[in-house]
Formats: C-alpha cells, structure tokens, sequence
C-alpha cells in the first residue's frame, strides 16, 4: 500500500494513510481485547481458585463430621459388643455354677446310694447263703420223699418217668380234643349257616323233577312166537341184530321180554328202538334189519344233534364248538345211578350259576363249568381212564379255557383246584346227585358201602359198635365211656368223617354221630 501512495499520487496517499491508521488501531484494539480478556481470565481464575478452596473447607469439614459420627457408632457398637460378652460371661459363670451345685447334689446322693447298695449287697449276700442253705434243706427232704415214695410204690424212677409221661399224655391228648372239639364247633357252626343259606338259595331257585328217566334195557315182545322169529332160522336174525347195532340181544325163558345189553348206550337205543320197529312191522329177515337200524342210526344221531343244541340254549352258553355240543347230546342216553347224565348237567350248571352269584363270582363261567363237568362220560367207554380226564382233554382240544378246563378235571378232587369255580362245581354236583330220587344204585354196592362205612368206624380205639342208617347217610358209633371222655368222642368223630371222605365214594354227604353214655347201676336188697 504505501507504493500504491507513493506513485499514485495524493489520493493513494490517503488510502494508505487510512490504512496505516486502520492497522495501527487494529493492533491496538487486539492488544486491548487481549488485555482485558488476560484481566477477566485471571479474576475468573482466581474466583475459581476462591471457590474451590470454600468446597474443599466445606468437604473437609463434611468428612470431619462425618468420621466423628462414624467414630461414634464404631465406639456404641463395640461398648455394646463389649457389654454383651460381659453379659455372656456372667451367664456362663451362673451356669457353670449352678452346674457345679447340681454335681455335688448328684455326687452327695450317689454316696447315699452306694452306701445303700453296699448294705443292701450285705443283706444279699446273707440270703443267699439262707436260700442256699434252705434249698440243700429242701433237696434233701423231696429226696427222702421220693425214696419213701419209691418204697411205697414199689417202682423205679425210670417206671415212675414212665408212668408220670402216660398221664402227661392223656392230658395233652384230652387239652387237644377240647380245643379241637371248640375250633371244629365254631367253624361247623360258622360254615353251616353259610353252606346252608347258598346251598338252599340255589336249590330253591332252581327246581326239577325228583326222578329221571333210566336208560331201557328191556324190550316187550307180543307173544313167545316173537322170541323165535327174533332169534330166526339158525339164529341168523339175531346174528344180525346183533352184528349192526353192536349190543348183545338176551332172550331167554322170561316171558313177555328180551334183554338188550351194552356199554354204549347209543348202540342200547339203537338196538331196542330197532327192535321195536320190526316187532311191531313183523318182517324180520337180515335185509330189513340193516334197513331200520341203518334209519334209526340216522335219527338218533339227529336227536343227539338236537339234545345237545337244545341243552346249549336252555344254559345259555355261548362259544360252544359243534363238537362239545355233540358229545353233550350223548349223554342224553347215559344214565349213572338211574340219573339221566345230560339233565344232571344242566341242573348242575344252574346250581353253579346260583352259588357264584351268591359269592360275587362270574355266573356265566360256573354255569359252563357245571354243564360241562361230566362231557367225559360221553365217550369214556372209548377210551382208558376216568371220565374227568377224559373230559378235560376232550374240552382242551376244542379250546375250553382254565377254570372250565380245571372244573372238568377236579369235580371228584382228581387233580388239585386252581379256581374258585372247581369247589362250586363239586358242591352242586353233590347237591344234584343226593337230592331225593334223583339217584339208585345196585343192592350189592349198597351193602358194601354200609359195610365199608361200619368198618371204618369199628377201626379206632374205644368204639364199641358201629350201625350205618338212614340209607348210609349217617353212621352211628357207640364208645366206651371208660375209655373215652366227651372231648375225645368229638375227636373220634371227626376223624371217622375224615377217613369216610378220603377212602369212600359216595353221593352227598354222610353224618357221623358218637355216642357215649355212662350208667350208674345199684341194686337194692
């Protein structure tokens, strides 16, 4: 600029003449501003400096308090720290003390007791030796006893052991009887009001008819001329009567009937409704022989069909398989002791339902195991063994499941019982079977029952006489009251039904009866 003015002339020397001026005072201006922004920084400074000189004093007269308020606290806590110690120590001593006193309570009474004890050990000691010296006393006497017991007695103390252990034993023996005879009355007693209630219950629920038909084994024939046109020329008629329906044909010198024997009772009926038919036709040649048995074969094999579908639906059984229902139908024609055998199951698979239903058990599983308790006696005569094996193997095949299976089995305790239903079965087969006039039996197997039944009870000691009555449904016994006491007649009695249930067969069940009588004679002169 001052170039500008030196050769610019008087106008450029203005310019920068101002310009000159505008910088000087410029300076002057920074320099004050610096001045005055120096001043305002260091009082701003030193206000600073002032004020945090206040806050510090103020800080440390804060911290001062407040280390003398902690101070405080810190010097309570510890009095109190120091006064509950105090105060624990203090109690620990009374405890300790009041210890103290208790150990020298117990130490001051345990001398009392053992001085007590010691003077007590003295009295013991003297006794002793007093017992000691009463029982040599006492040896001494029950020896001499036993020494003028022996002489006065004439026995040796092995004789006298001997004899002491036979009344021992009769005493035992009678104690036994008396707890046997109580234990045996209440379970009687207990279990024949219930037996008694079911078994009436089932027996009046279900009725049938006193008799049953018997299988025919006789055939009436109009007049003797019959006979010989039976027999035929040469006996060839009879050959083949004989030869197709497998039963033996009697005839004998009886008048008004010939005889049809056979095992099978399929083949019985066969024979004699055969013969019925050509009696009453009166051809009788082999030709026409084989023609009516060949129809009536026919037609009894449908009646066995119908018996056996018919007894299924009147028990009500489901699930039967043909077969089983065949076999059922035969036992239409089988009789055992006069009792029809199919009608004894039904009524022994309605008793079973009844008595099951009483005890809270499955009606319909008894029911089917009373109906088929007896299938083996349809084919039995086909084959060895009882018929209650022969029956659960037969039921096996066809898909009989276990309580039916073990029922068929154990009816006569052949095998032991797995189910409930086995023992129900037993009870209404023996309900069925001793009912009046459902059953007959041979005159000779009577007497031989009788007789068996006399002699079981004639077996035991002190029995006098012994007399089956009421149709061998009781026996009466007869003791000897010297021998016998009250209790042990209770004891004979039970154990005479035990031996008749374990060695004899019979329908129903049989009473025993003792009978012990003592009689006090005297006769006046």
């Amino acid at each position: 600029m001052l170039v500008l003015a030196l050769d610019g002339g008087p106008l450029y020397g203005v310019i920068a003449g101002v310009a000159v001026v505008c910088v000087v005072v410029g300076i002057a201006v920074d320099k004050l501003i610096a001045a005055q922004s120096q001043a305002s920084a260091k009082a701003k400074v030193a206000e600073t400096i002032a004020r945090a000189e206040t806050d510090a004093r103020a800080a440390a007269e804060k911290v001062r308090v407040e280390a003398d308020k902690s101070l405080l606290e810190r010097k309570a806590t510890i009095e109190k720290e120091i006064e509950d110690g105090r105060n624990e120590v203090r109690e620990a001593e009374r405890r300790l003390q009041k210890r103290e006193d208790l150990f020298d309570r117990k130490e001051e009474a345990l001398t009392l007791k053992e001085q007590s004890l010691g003077k007590q050990a003295e009295q013991l000691k003297g006794r002793e030796q007093n017992i000691q010296t009463r029982q040599a006393d006492l040896e001494r006497v029950i020896q001499e006893q036993k020494d003028k017991l022996f002489q006065m007695t004439g026995l040796t103390p092995d004789q006298a052991k001997s004899e002491l252990l036979v009344k021992v034993e009769e005493d035992a023996r009678h104690d036994a009887a008396k707890i046997v005879r109580k234990m045996i009355e209440t379970a009687e007693t207990e279990a024949k009001e219930k037996s008694r209630e079911i078994t009436l219950m089932a027996v009046q629920r279900y009725a049938t008819e006193h008799t049953s038909e018997s299988t025919v084994r006789t055939v009436a024939i109009p007049s003797d001329d019959m006979k010989g046109r039976i027999i035929g020329r040469e006996g060839r008629n009879i050959r083949a009567i004989e030869k197709v329906t497998g039963a033996d044909i009697i005839v004998d010198d009886t008048p008004g009937v010939i005889v049809v024997s056979c095992f099978d009772k399929i083949r019985q009926a066969v024979a004699v409704e055969s013969l019925e038919r050509l009696i009453a036709d009166g051809r009788m040649h082999p030709t026409r022989i084989e023609e009516v048995v060949e129809k009536v074969k026919s037609e009894i094999n449908d009646k066995v069909l119908k018996f056996g579908r018919d007894a299924v639906l009147e028990v009500n059984l489901r699930g039967l398989h043909p077969k089983v229902s065949e076999a059922m139908g035969k036992l239409a024609y089988r009789t055992s002791y006069g009792q029809n055998v199919l009608r004894h199951s039904i009524e022994v698979a309605y008793l079973c339902q009844v008595i099951a239903d009483q005890l809270g058990l499955d009606g319909t599983i008894a029911r089917r195991c009373g109906f088929l308790h007896d299938i083996g006696k349809a084919m039995d005569h086909e084959m060895e063994g009882g018929h209650p094996k022969i029956g659960m193997d037969f039921a096996r095949q066809f898909g009989e499941k276990e309580p039916v299976l073990n029922a068929i089995g154990g009816h006569h305790a052949d095998i032991p019982s797995t189910s409930f239903y086995t023992p129900i079965v037993m009870a209404a087969d023996a309900v069925s079977s001793a009912r009046p006039g459902a059953r007959r039996e041979s005159m000779e197997k009577y007497v031989q029952r009788l007789t068996e039944l006399q002699d079981i009870a004639l077996d035991f000691r002190g029995v006098n006489e012994a007399h089956a009555i009421q149709a061998g449904r009781e026996v009466r016994v007869m003791v000897d009251a010297n021998r016998v006491n009250d209790d042990e007649a209770y004891l004979i009695a039970h154990k005479i039904a035990k031996r008749v249930s374990e060695e004899m067969t019979f329908p129903g069940e049989i009473k025993v009866t003792v009978l012990r009588e003592t009689r006090a004679i005297e006769v006046a002169r």
